[in-house]
């Protein structure tokens, strides 16, 4: 009989319960999931089952890590993801929710580059917690980061970007995700990476206030997205919020995958 253990397929006796065999897999598993729910009795097992086995505490290795994104994403999706190297200039409240998604994707390698430290302003948005208050933001996020996958490879600088360091931070990138918080920043980093490279840079713009989700689009100029609703600028009433700046931050990690996955051509 064929079973699913750890999201891994099997092939087990027909005559052997749930609690067999976790006793045989993991016996100090302290929860046990049964096709999607945790479970407290023992049951006969089905073919096409699906059983998780947790033990509390332990950090699974890299390979059971790999086989559960695998079989997510399905094995090419994942082998070209985690091959990947992604840059990431700013790690405000754009860059953080990158980060965030794309470490949970499994990529291969971040880089990110940022000089601000975390202040209480950015907690009502950014990926950061109370107690990292005063930490550089490159540190505490790649704490963060490391907490959810220790396996992806961080890089960061705790530096300004300027015009004349851009290649020393992003020249081995795949892709390159703008989210500065300036106007002027922003165009300088996407002047010179189209003028001077052949690489995509995927940009946010407008994503101020509790304005309608769906207002919050992707537009694709050439090698440039933008993503966000292109006019939202944070003013008084309409300051920039935890949900809209996570949903352009998303489209921005989403288009990322697209280009990784060779997509982007559709969104001509």
């Amino acid at each position: 009989m064929r079973i699913y253990i750890n999201e891994r397929e099997k092939k087990i006796r027909e005559d052997v319960s749930l609690f067999e065999l976790k006793e045989i897999i993991k016996p100090n598993a302290d929860i046990v999931i049964y096709n999607g729910f945790p479970v407290n009795e023992d049951r006969k097992l089905k073919e096409n089952d699906s059983v998780v086995f947790i033990e509390k505490g332990k950090i699974p290795s890299q390979k059971q890590l790999e086989s559960l994104l695998v079989s997510r994403h399905t094995p090419g999706v994942h082998n070209r993801i985690k091959k990947a190297v992604v840059g990431i200039a700013g790690a405000g409240g754009l860059g953080s929710n990158v980060a965030i998604s794309l470490t949970r994707m499994g990529l291969g390698k971040l880089i990110i580059v940022d000089y601000d430290v975390v202040e209480p302003s950015n907690l009502n948005r950014q990926q950061y917690f109370i107690n990292q208050i005063g930490m550089l933001k490159v540190k505490a996020l790649q704490d963060t980061l490391k907490k959810i996958n220790p396996f992806v490879e961080i890089e960061t600088y705790s530096e300004k970007i300027e015009e004349s360091n851009i290649d020393k931070f992003f020249k081995n990138c795949d892709v390159i995700v703008e989210a500065f918080d300036k106007a002027e920043e922003k165009q300088m980093l996407i002047n010179y990476i189209l003028n001077n490279t052949e690489k995509y840079i995927v940009a946010g713009s407008g994503m101020a206030g509790y304005g309608p989700n769906n207002n919050i689009v992707t537009r694709k100029i050439g090698k440039l997205f933008i993503c966000g609703d292109g006019e939202s600028e944070a003013k008084p009433g309409k300051g920039l919020m935890a949900p809209r700046v996570g949903i352009c931050a998303n489209h921005q990690a989403n288009q990322v995958v697209r280009i990784l996955l060779n997509e982007q051509k559709e969104d001509d």
